[in-house]
């Protein structure tokens, strides 16, 4: 990463022990989960004394919600790196709403802060929407979409994958319930039920693994 000129000695050294917790608290989380993970168990992974992690983050929770976030914005990156392949740029759109559904509701991190929906629901919408919205409107002008203000049709999006996500998790819905979701959601998008549901069915190509996790 290139250094800030204009970033001092202190805040360099802020910056990098920030980063270094956030990262091996996705290690962690990864593998224990948020429950499972230990404060002092990431302060040790992250070369950094155990009472420092807090003049960074209030809680574990705050520190999970900050490596969600990475998570988010890598998994957009991944996203758009399997779409760019797409000449549909509404199945762009309705791609990435099915693989943050599936992400919500199979990785334990995400599944283990989903209680805190309106933390989730504002990040989804901070991290992934610059490539959410831009999607919906390049759908938008090639007639696909018919959507007038995309980024109130994506803030209504994050809240109802949230919800959907929670209830499957807990088990008041199935999780066959991703496939109606993505259906409704791209309906949203001014487009009839039959092509909602024709666009939500293709083929769905494999994403790139999580940076530093192996393959599935």
């Amino acid at each position: 990463m290139t250094q800030d000129p204009s970033e001092g000695r202190v805040a360099r050294r802020q910056r990098r022990n920030r980063e270094a917790l956030i990262t091996a608290a996705r290690v962690i989380m990864s593998e224990k989960g948020v429950d499972g993970a230990t404060m002092l168990e990431i302060a040790e992974a992250a070369d950094v004394g155990a009472g420092t992690v807090y003049n960074y983050f209030k809680s574990k929770d705050d520190l999970a919600i900050a490596v969600l976030e990475e998570m988010m914005h890598d998994l957009a990156l991944r996203i758009e790196a399997v779409t760019n392949t797409f000449e549909d740029p509404a199945q762009v759109y309705a791609f990435g709403i099915r693989k943050v559904l599936e992400a919500a509701t199979q990785d334990v991190r995400w599944k283990q802060l989903l209680n805190r929906s309106e933390v989730i629901a504002d990040a989804t919408f901070r991290r992934m929407g610059p490539y959410a919205i831009r999607d919906m409107q390049k759908a938008t002008a090639a007639g696909r979409f018919h959507v007038r203000d995309a980024a109130l049709v994506w803030k209504l999006a994050t809240h109802a994958i949230v919800g959907v996500s929670l209830a499957i998790t807990t088990g008041q819905l199935p999780e066959a319930a991703i496939d109606e979701t993505v259906v409704s959601l791209l309906c949203m998008t001014g487009i009839g039920d039959t092509t909602a549901r024709e666009i939500a069915t293709r083929p769905s190509p494999t994403l790139a693994p999580e940076p530093g996790k192996p393959a599935a």
